[in-house]
């Protein structure tokens, strides 16, 4: 690896275990091994160089939405079923220790504009990763205009489920409560 590499993981480790706002270009430039220049030459600032190593950890989250097996996924693409499995999974990472769910409250919060810049940019990616997930299309596949209102809806209810995991685990919903919520949903636009 090299120092850009070496940096990346070394931001990744100090987010988990102190979060954004106490992580120092010092912490981060001991996690990696490498200099406090380095940070400078492959990021541009210590706080870019952060946002880009949340990101690559929701990234790195995104596999285990999938389940244990991403072989076996349940429901049919779309189906009150598929929504059921795949929000269990997210949930599932949210009952991890040290899950990074608990720093994206704490990221929500920052008010840096080259921080929010970057987090903006992903979050169409965020929401076209879970369009495809749910719909059981390829990513490539979903359309910017489907990434910016399903993509945007789907981005929304995990934001919500986020703080209520982070605020109180006991109370926050589970796949089954999520998707009995979207059931009555649609039952009730569906009426005549």
């Amino acid at each position: 690896m090299g120092h850009r590499e070496d940096l990346l993981e070394g931001a990744k480790s100090c987010l988990l275990e102190k979060g954004f706002a106490r992580t120092t270009a010092r912490d981060i430039v001991k996690a990696s091994g490498t200099n406090l220049a380095s940070i400078g030459y492959h990021y541009g600032s210590k706080d870019a160089l952060l946002a880009q190593a949340y990101v690559a950890l929701v990234e790195n989250m995104s596999g285990a939405f999938d389940g244990d097996d991403a072989s076996v996924i349940e429901g049919a693409p779309g189906s009150l079923e598929r929504f059921r499995w795949v929000w269990t999974n997210i949930v599932g990472t949210m009952r991890e220790p040290g899950s990074v769910w608990r720093l994206s409250m704490e990221v929500m919060t920052i008010d840096l504009p080259e921080v929010r810049e970057h987090l903006s940019r992903a979050q169409r990616e965020g929401g076209r990763g879970l369009v495809a997930m749910l719909m059981g299309v390829p990513e490539e596949e979903v359309s910017d205009e489907t990434a910016d209102t399903l993509g945007r809806f789907y981005l929304t209810l995990m934001t919500g489920l986020i703080a209520q995991w982070t605020f109180d685990p006991g109370t926050a919903p589970d796949g089954d409560a999520l998707t009995e919520g979207l059931r009555l949903i649609i039952e009730s636009a569906t009426k005549g």
